[in-house]
């Protein structure tokens, strides 16, 4: 391990020897790899002067290509109030971050023949049937019945009609929400945490939808009702049924719907107030079990965990030897889903302040090489998280990032493009093939 202004770097053998975290992945040398060890220190160096000018509490970035951990490190302070260093296996809340997992447990219980991704969503939560739509921005002015059922892919693709109530202009949606205690205008943002789930259900089903089904992407409380779907097809509590189905599976032993007491020493804090705004930043309370699993905001998770998360997608499905999804099914994950719906605002600009992303089952995906202003490849994909977390995974240059920090603020989408910029510049050739790989053996 090098040291660098208080900044951790591990070379892929001091990985190897190191603790649990950086058992995420095999290791490897960077340059076996087509990527250079010069280039990727300069991740740890443009975070590390965030740190400093005090923009940036804290973060771990970890960088896979080939399927082995080539980069990681540490930047900043697990807790700025307590003067503690960042640590690599930190605990985050990864708040929209949780979205591709309960993503991901719903294509498993469709690849189990138990739901279709046409089912009606009324099918499993019978409070969603006959669903009106607000017929205006302001409330009482009367809805209109849907023109079909939301569905299950509606859930996924973020085209069901719902909302959030803390983005939707619709004010009868937003009062709707408030009443149903979806949404707390005077407290902590995309916090329902309290609610059990039939509660959330029944609420959000006697609110109006924000616009007809299928007709217009708007990032929503989608993937939340979606999880309650899963509750319902599988029986099981979400976050017990992403135990047992994907975190066991994947040894991801520090991901859940709260940190236990054993583990609160590693849970990464943020600044009290933005240091732009100076607005007040307060996050989730993650230190008891809610009373129900946010499939949309809730899951904590550490940057070792979520890379084995996004490395399995990038195998197709597949992570030393344990197969969660079908190649067929993350292709079909990690496609255009929208066609010529509306994609309003898009999802690349919401996430990244950049055209050229559509989106797909859960997850954001590139559609040219081209139109983005950040570096990638056709079918790149991704996601990330209010509170300052982000992933994607390039099929084309097989490669993986996590990009974990507890920076919640307007300065997300600027940190998002600087970190794929920067790890992007460190490629300096093509992985190995599989007959490459074989004859380095």
């Amino acid at each position: 391990m090098k040291l660098m202004m208080g900044l951790a770097i591990w070379s892929a053998a001091a990985l190897s020897a190191a603790g649990a975290w950086a058992q995420a992945l095999p290791t490897a040398e960077p340059d076996m790899v087509g990527m250079s060890s010069e280039r990727l220190d300069r991740i740890g160096t443009a975070f590390e002067a965030e740190v400093g000018r005090g923009e940036l509490p804290g973060a771990v970035i970890m960088v896979a290509r080939d399927g082995q951990l080539v980069y990681s490190a540490a930047v900043g302070e697990l807790a700025p109030e307590a003067d503690t260093a960042m640590v690599d296996d930190a605990i985050f809340r990864i708040y929209s971050m949780t979205k591709p997992l309960t993503s991901v447990a719903a294509l498993i219980l469709m690849e189990e023949g138990k739901l279709q991704l046409s089912d009606p969503v009324h099918k499993f939560l019978p409070e969603f049937e006959g669903l009106e739509v607000s017929a205006g921005d302001d409330a009482g002015q009367g809805a209109e019945p849907t023109d079909r059922p939301m569905t299950v892919q509606d859930l996924l693709r973020h085209t069901s009609g719902l909302a959030y109530g803390e983005l939707t202009q619709n004010e009868a949606v937003k009062a709707a929400y408030a009443e149903a205690g979806a949404f707390n205008p005077d407290g902590m943002a995309f916090d329902a945490r309290g609610l059990s789930g039939d509660e959330q259900v029944a609420g959000l089903g006697r609110a109006p939808l924000a616009r007809q089904p299928g007709t217009q992407w708007e990032y929503s409380l989608s993937t939340d009702v979606l999880g309650r779907v899963v509750e319902k097809v599988s029986g099981q509590r979400l976050g017990d049924f992403l135990e047992e189905r994907v975190f066991g599976p994947l040894q991801m032993e520090d991901s859940g719907f709260h940190v236990p007491e054993n583990a609160a020493t590693r849970l990464a804090e943020p600044f009290a107030t933005d240091p732009g705004s100076q607005e007040p930043l307060p996050m989730i309370d993650v230190s008891q079990r809610p009373a129900n699993d946010s499939g949309g905001a809730g899951a904590v998770s550490s940057a070792g965990d979520y890379l084995r998360f996004a490395q399995m997608l990038a195998n197709d499905g597949e992570l030393d030897g344990v197969r969660i999804l079908s190649p067929t099914t993350v292709r079909l994950m990690a496609s255009d889903h929208l066609g010529e719906i509306d994609p309003g605002a898009g999802p690349g600009q919401l996430l990244l302040g950049s055209p050229g992303y559509t989106f797909g089952l859960g997850v954001m995906v590139r559609e040219d090489d081209g139109i983005a202003s950040v570096p990638g490849a056709q079918g790149q994909f991704m996601w990330a998280g209010y509170g300052g977390t982000y992933f994607w995974v390039d099929p084309e240059y097989d490669l993986v990032t996590v990009f974990m920090s507890q920076r919640a603020g307007p300065s997300r989408a600027y940190y998002r493009r600087h970190v794929m910029q920067l790890v992007y510049q460190a490629i300096t050739g093509e992985a190995p093939n599989e007959s490459q790989e074989a004859a380095l053996q």
